[in-house]
């Protein structure tokens, strides 16, 4: 306080000097006291300069990064704010300033955001490219991170493990963020409770889009995680909300749920194939969801497992998936269960729920010799159920008595097993402005509630980054016609675009260099007989990432291929992160016998096939096998291939399997492979003497397995080994002339095989 002395102390002196001192106490007071803050607004353009930047940030204050490419930038955002004067972190355009290289986030403090990057082109050097803490005893708090976009920014190594996000402490939000197209081993995003700190977090993650995630063809391939099973019975309190799931395939649990008291509401789930399961924890709120899965294979609902769940006013329309894939799944658990096993479900309500047209419910799901203990004290009520099919889509495994159903209404149904809680009825039913079906008559009050409303995909994530949208996998760019020539191929391919089809004219092709496939591919011809294709390398295609092929209307020889032995016509980059397709139709293989083990297609070991589909083609003189999916023989559950289709087609004289493939152990959270073989014919296949499995057909752990109306001739058996879960495997109508029976084996159950062996000619 500033004080000020008068000589002749008068009257008016000392009323002025009076007033001085309280107008300076006033001053002095305002500017101690006052809440308002002068907060700075930092530009960086340089990893150095955020660095000094962030020694001097103070509460209210942003750190703005400049448009442009940050490489190799792995950014500490530590720093403590106030919870009416955040720091800020962000873009200085939104969507104009990419982190590339190896590079992540890290978040440690209090009151901090991040907003407005893009990470692409990369991946992180650690495991996690987003994670809410420094290090184990530094965590963030009361922080968020908003409109940050996350595009296949993959670790080379497909099977290397991390994670795109990791939350830590405790109330932190997570919110209109863009993740798409994690392709590695490893979950999307994670709730991390391995600490008191970060237990008990009160986090939400809403209005996110969780975009296209392919399948991984092992576990660890979950979208999104909260807790793990070592502290699934410590309360997370997380809420999931209004978030956009768009065919999100990675693994069976698109949602995992290991710990307690956490709320999923208002989530839109769009032909994810999959199921929001309660893996682990009690006390779990499912709410107001849409599924929506339009007849695309292995699209899952809801799984329930463990005590006090309730699922209550979700949508489910369209599902396929079946066993714990399916629209509604209530599981069996086991008797005095590990903390890392399934726990009994107890005194749970699954109730006003609609599900049309969904192909399975499923009570007791589960069931076997370890999972015994069945449901108890639970509900299954006010549930509408519509089968425009008329099939019962309920399936029960085990005792239900535990399961008290009431008050539920079902259209009619064939042979419909249920007598009691169930109305049946002929029931119509009109969609309604939220794109939902209801009964026409409104006094129906089972299902869902009229007054529903799914978030739409454009209302979350980032409104200035596009979404995925799906794409053709073949055709869609121009026609360029190819002459004859030792190169003519590889030159074409070169400048091609993506989907174009490349129209080979007749003649002989000579092909010096491998043909490295990095986009989608199609090459064909009017007739097989007229186009020659000869090779020098040890293979004549390499699928790289990007790449898909198709191949129509021609003929391969082995004969110029090189005298040494493991060659193949197909193969896949050895660092191949992307999921590929091949179509091969009408084509002729043939002499692939230079020497031994001379394989069609045999892809690298942790390559991922979504299709491998054979028709109308021949194959003869084969050293090796047509098809080579062995590589993954540790056990751990991991396969390379979703769908094998092998149908209208000749194989003779193949010295190894027409079909090798290895899927082992027990891990139950996967969808295939899947096998087709229809309508072939397979002469002398199977009988090389370096063929290990002497079968011509070897098919170890194939989840769904449809072998119908093909005849074998002079061949060696049909080996079927199943390994894990409910196998369906039907071989049917089928002619086997000089060949063994059908072997099948079941490799960890004792009891009786489940195959389906019917109409089978032995000669």
């Amino acid at each position: 306080m500033t004080k000020i002395i008068f000589c002749n102390q008068n009257n008016w002196g000392f009323r002025l000097s009076f007033t001085l001192k309280i107008y300076t106490f006033l001053a002095l007071f305002s500017i101690l006291f006052s809440t308002e803050i002068i907060a700075n607004t930092y530009e960086v353009s340089s990893q150095n300069e955020f660095r000094l930047v962030l020694k001097k940030i103070l509460p209210g204050d942003t750190i703005v990064l400049n448009n442009g490419v940050w490489n190799d930038f792995e950014i500490l955002f530590e720093a403590d704010g106030e919870e009416n004067n955040l720091i800020t972190l962000r873009a200085k355009t939104k969507g104009e300033v990419f982190i590339t290289g190896k590079s992540n986030l890290r978040i440690a403090g209090k009151y901090l955001v991040v907003s407005g990057l893009i990470f692409k082109d990369g991946y992180t050097p650690t495991s996690s490219v987003i994670e809410f803490r420094k290090n184990k005893d530094k965590l963030a708090y009361h922080s968020r991170v908003t409109e940050v976009v996350i595009d296949n920014f993959n670790n080379p190594e497909r099977t290397e493990n991390d994670s795109w996000v990791m939350m830590y402490g405790k109330k932190n939000r997570f919110d209109h963020n863009h993740l798409e197209g994690k392709k590695n081993k490893g979950v999307t995003m994670a709730v991390r409770l391995n600490s008191v700190e970060s237990q008990k977090n009160y986090h939400s993650i809403d209005n996110n889009y969780f975009g296209p995630r392919q399948i991984l063809g092992s576990n660890g391939g979950e979208t999104l995680r909260i807790g793990t099973s070592h502290h699934s019975l410590t309360n997370s309190f997380t809420m999931v909300k209004n978030n956009y799931f768009d065919r999100c395939d990675g693994e069976l649990e698109i949602i995992s749920n290991k710990s307690g008291n956490n709320r999923f509401i208002g989530n839109v789930f769009f032909q994810s194939k999959g199921t929001l399961t309660m893996r682990h924890g009690n006390d779990t709120l499912v709410e107001d969801n849409i599924f929506l899965g339009n007849g695309v294979d292995h699209t899952g609902g809801i799984r329930v497992i463990n005590k006090r769940q309730t699922v209550r006013n979700n949508y489910i329309e369209g599902l396929k998936g079946y066993r714990f894939g399916s629209a509604i799944a209530i599981m069996n658990g086991v008797p005095n269960s590990k903390i890392n096993r399934y726990h009994q479900v107890e005194d749970s309500v699954i109730e006003n729920n609609t599900v049309i047209n969904s192909d399975h419910i499923q009570f007791a799901s589960g069931s076997d010799a370890e999972r015994s203990a069945v449901p108890i004290r639970s509900h299954f009520r006010d549930n509408l159920i519509y089968q425009k099919s008329q099939n019962d889509p309920f399936t029960v495994f085990d005792d239900i008595s535990g399961i008290t159903i009431s008050n539920n209404r079902i259209n009619k149904i064939q042979n419909f097993q249920f007598k009691d809680g169930f109305i049946e009825d002929n029931i119509e039913f009109i969609r309604l402005n939220n794109k939902l079906l209801y009964p026409k008559n409104e006094s129906i009050l089972a299902g869902v509630s009229r007054d529903l409303l799914p978030i739409n995909k454009a209302d979350v994530g980032v409104s200035w980054y596009p979404k995925n949208e799906i794409q053709k996998s073949f055709d869609f760019g121009k026609s360029l016609s190819v002459s004859p020539g030792d190169n003519s191929i590889f030159n074409a391919i070169k400048s091609a675009s993506d989907g174009d089809i490349l129209i080979l004219e007749p003649g002989d092709y000579r092909v010096q260099k491998i043909l490295e496939i990095n986009k989608s591919i199609s090459i064909s011809s009017e007739d097989s007989s007229d186009v020659n294709i000869y090779f020098a390398r040890g293979a004549l295609f390499e699928i790289q990432n990007r790449g898909n092929l198709k191949l129509s209307n021609i003929t391969i020889s082995g004969a110029e291929s090189p005298d040494s032995s493991g060659n193949s016509v197909i193969r896949t980059n050895k660092s191949i992160t992307d999921n590929y397709k091949i179509i091969i139709s009408n084509s002729n293989v043939i002499d692939l016998d230079i020497n031994h083990s001379f394989n069609f297609i045999n892809p690298s070991k942790s390559s991922f096939a979504d299709l491998i589909e054979i028709s109308n083609s021949n194959f003869q003189n084969i050293t090796g096998s047509v098809v080579l999916l062995n590589k993954e023989n540790e056990d751990y559950g991991i396969y390379n291939a979703e769908y094998i289709t092998i149908k209208n087609s000749l194989f003779k004289d193949i010295e190894g399997s027409i079909v090798n493939i290895y899927r082992g152990g027990t891990d139950e959270s996967t969808f295939g492979p899947h096998l087709k073989i229809l309508s072939s014919t397979i002469i002398n296949a199977g009988n090389g003497k370096r063929n290990k499995s002497r079968s011509s057909l070897n098919i170890h752990g194939v989840q769904v397995t449809d072998i119908q109306n093909n005849t074998f001739e002079d061949s060696s058996p049909i080996n079927v080994i199943h390994t894990v879960g409910e196998p369906v495997t039907k071989i049917i109508n089928n002619t086997l002339l000089n060949t063994s029976k059908v072997k099948v084996l079941e490799l960890n159950s004792d009891n009786e095989n489940t195959a389906l062996l019917m109409n089978n000619i032995y000669n």
